[in-house]
C-alpha cells in the first residue's frame, strides 16, 4: 500500500470503480478486491480529513471482525457501552441504556466504539489498499457514461491530469454528494422529516463516571437534541440537531449561537461550560433524503449516497458498511456473470437496506415527541419490549423476528402514550412536518 499522501498513477481499465473513500466505499472495495478483481477506489479529498458521524453501533463489530480490523478499531476507538438521555427540566434526570441489556443479544455485540473519523476513515481506506484495491486520493469523478454496452466510462480529474477510466461496474459511495442519484435525478428530500445541525470538537469536557465514561450522551431541548461523544485523546464531539428555522437565526456569530443553543439545556451547558473549543463550529443542513432507486444495470449506491436519515441513533456508519457488504455480493455476482445469483443478491440488497432504515426511521421521526421522551426515560418494561428497543438501537434490525414483533408492540405503546398528552403530540407532529416542508421548499 502506498503512503497515505501518495497518489499512484491511475489504472485505465478496471473491473470495479468505487466513487468515495469513506467507510462504505472502502469496505466494498476491500471485499471485492480480495477476491482478485481489479478495483479502483477514488477519493476526492486527502486522508486524514475531518468528518462527522463518530459513533458506531454494536452490530458494526461483526463486520470489523470479518474484515480483520477489530484490533485496529480497538486501538483508535473509545469503548462505548451505551447511551444516556437527559431531560431539559430544571431538576436533572438522566436514564442510561446499556447495549448489554439488549434482548436476545448477538455474541460480541454488547458494546461499540466512538472514533475520530479522520483516523477511522484513513484506517478503512488503507485497509482497502492492503486488500488489493488501487486507492487514489485528491481525484474527482466529473461524469459517468453508461452508453457503451460493456464498459462504464468515468471522466476523472486530479492535479496531474484529466483522463477517462473504463470500468465493468460502478459503485457510488460518495456520501452526501450522492453522485449517481443526482446524475440520474433519483434523489428526493424526505417530506416526513428534516433537521439541521451545529457541531464542533472540545477539550476539558467531563466524561461520565466509571464504566459509562464512553457513553454517547443525548440531551433534549426545546428545539431538538444535543449530543456529546467522547473521542480519543480527551476530545469531545458536541453538536446540536435542531429545527431548520431555528438554525437560520444564527447570524454571523456561529460560536455564540452554538453556546446559546447548548444553554437551552442547563445540564448540557453545565457539562460544557468549561470546555475549550479546538475546532470551528460548523453549521449544516442535515436534512434527510433518499433515492428512488439504489441500483441499476452496472451500478449501485451504498451508504449515504443513497439514503441519509437523522443521526440521532448513530446509524450512519453501520448502515453504510452493512450496505457495502450487501453491495459486494451484488458486484461479485455480476462480475462472475452469474445472473441468477446477481438477481438474488440485488433483491436482498434492496430489501435489507429499506427494512433497516424504515425500522429505525420510525423511532427517529418520533424521538422529539413528549411520549417518546417519557418512554426512553422510563425504566418500566413488559414482554422485554424495552430490551428489544435496545436491540434495535444496537443495530439488530433485520433477521431477529423476536425483536421485530416487540418493536411493533412498542409502536402500540407509543401511540397509547401519545394520547395522554394529545396537544403536545400534535404540536410535535406539526413541527416535524413544518421542518420538512421548509427544507423542501427552500432547497436547503
Amino acid at each position: 500500500m502506498p503512503e497515505p499522501n501518495a497518489n499512484p498513477p491511475l489504472t485505465e481499465q478496471v473491473d470495479l470503480a468505487v466513487i468515495g473513500g469513506g467507510p462504505s466505499g472502502s469496505t466494498l472495495a476491500a471485499l471485492v478486491a480480495e477476491q482478485g478483481h481489479r478495483v479502483l477506489l477514488l477519493e476526492k479529498d486527502e486522508h486524514p480529513r475531518f468528518h462527522i458521524g463518530e459513533s458506531l453501533l454494536p452490530h458494526n463489530l461483526p463486520i470489523f471482525r470479518r474484515l480483520g480490523l477489530i484490533e485496529a478499531l480497538e486501538s483508535i476507538g473509545v469503548r462505548k457501552p451505551g447511551v444516556d438521555f437527559t431531560t431539559d427540566d430544571e431538576d436533572e434526570f438522566t436514564h442510561e441504556i446499556r447495549f448489554s441489556d439488549a434482548f436476545d443479544p448477538v455474541e460480541g455485540c454488547d458494546h461499540a466504539y466512538q472514533v475520530l473519523r479522520s483516523d477511522f476513515d484513513r484506517m478503512m481506506f488503507e485497509h482497502a489498499g492492503r486488500s488489493g484495491a488501487h486507492v487514489v486520493m485528491n481525484t474527482r469523478v466529473r461524469s459517468v457514461d453508461f452508453d457503451d454496452d460493456e464498459w462504464v466510462e468515468l471522466a476523472v480529474e486530479n492535479e496531474d491530469a484529466a483522463r477517462t477510466i473504463r470500468a465493468r461496474f460502478v459503485v457510488d459511495a460518495s456520501g452526501r454528494d450522492s453522485f449517481l442519484a443526482r446524475r440520474f435525478n433519483l434523489q428526493e428530500r424526505n417530506r416526513d422529516h428534516a433537521t439541521a445541525a451545529l457541531y464542533g470538537h472540545f477539550r476539558n469536557v467531563p466524561r461520565r463516571a466509571g464504566e459509562s465514561a464512553g457513553n454517547i450522551s443525548i440531551y433534549w431541548f426545546d428545539q431538538g437534541w444535543i449530543w456529546m461523544i467522547p473521542l480519543p485523546d480527551g476530545v469531545m464531539s458536541v453538536g446540536a440537531v435542531c429545527n431548520p428555522d431555528y438554525l437560520r437565526q444564527r447570524g454571523r456569530d456561529v460560536e455564540g449561537f452554538f453556546e446559546a443553543t447548548v444553554q437551552r439545556n442547563p445540564h448540557a451547558w453545565q457539562r460544557l461550560s468549561e470546555g475549550e473549543l479546538i475546532s470551528e463550529i460548523t453549521a449544516t443542513g442535515n436534512y434527510s433524503y433518499f433515492s428512488r432507486r439504489l441500483d441499476g444495470e452496472r451500478w449501485l449506491m451504498v451508504g449515504d449516497a443513497g439514503i441519509f436519515i437523522d443521526p440521532v441513533f448513530s446509524s450512519g456508519v453501520y448502515f453504510g458498511m452493512h450496505s457495502a457488504e450487501l453491495g459486494a455480493e451484488v458486484v461479485l455476482a455480476e462480475l462472475a456473470g452469474d445472473r441468477i445469483r446477481a438477481r438474488r443478491a440485488r433483491k436482498r440488497f434492496r430489501r435489507r437496506i429499506r427494512r433497516g432504515v424504515n425500522e429505525l426511521a420510525w423511532l427517529i421521526y418520533r424521538f422529539p415527541t413528549p411520549a417518546m421522551r417519557r418512554l426512553f426515560l422510563s425504566s418500566q418494561t413488559v414482554f422485554n419490549i424495552k430490551a428489544a428497543v435496545i436491540s434495535a438501537l444496537a443495530g439488530d434490525l433485520y433477521d431477529n423476528w423476536r425483536v421485530r414483533w416487540r418493536l411493533r408492540a412498542f409502536r402500540l405503546v407509543f401511540y397509547v402514550a401519545s394520547l395522554v398528552d394529545l396537544p403536545a403530540t400534535l404540536r410535535s407532529r406539526r413541527q416535524r412536518l413544518k421542518n420538512a416542508r421548509v427544507v423542501f421548499d427552500r432547497g436547503h
